[in-house]
């Protein structure tokens, strides 16, 4: 039967549960609440990321002539698109392959 379970003043929530198997198998638990956390309003000053000084772009590819026009679609391809968002997209959506290369800059 489903209850409230309302909490005392000052009083962490806490519950036990045990399990008793046919075989033998005995197990039990202690659940307790996480402590109090206070939300926050959310205002454009705390929800800006500050931007990197230096972004690594990664490039990779199957040979030396794939990495070097990988490179090259990628210069032409990227001129208005934000540095960190690009190099965030190269680290962690493309495979890693035998021949790399990492271009550092900043803005």
């Amino acid at each position: 039967e489903q209850r409230e379970w309302s909490a005392e003043e000052g009083r962490t929530r806490r519950a036990g549960v045990s399990s008793f198997g046919l075989s033998g198998t005995n197990a039990h638990v202690i659940l307790e609440e996480p402590p109090l956390v206070e939300a926050t309003q959310a205002s454009p000053e705390n929800q800006s990321v500050p931007s990197a000084s230096v972004v690594p772009w990664i490039l990779s590819a199957r040979s030396e002539k794939a990495l070097r026009e990988q490179a090259a679609r990628l210069s032409s391809s990227v001129t208005d698109a934000d540095p960190v968002d690009v190099g965030y997209s190269l680290a962690v959506s493309r495979s890693g392959f035998g021949c790399r290369a990492v271009v550092v800059g900043s803005e």
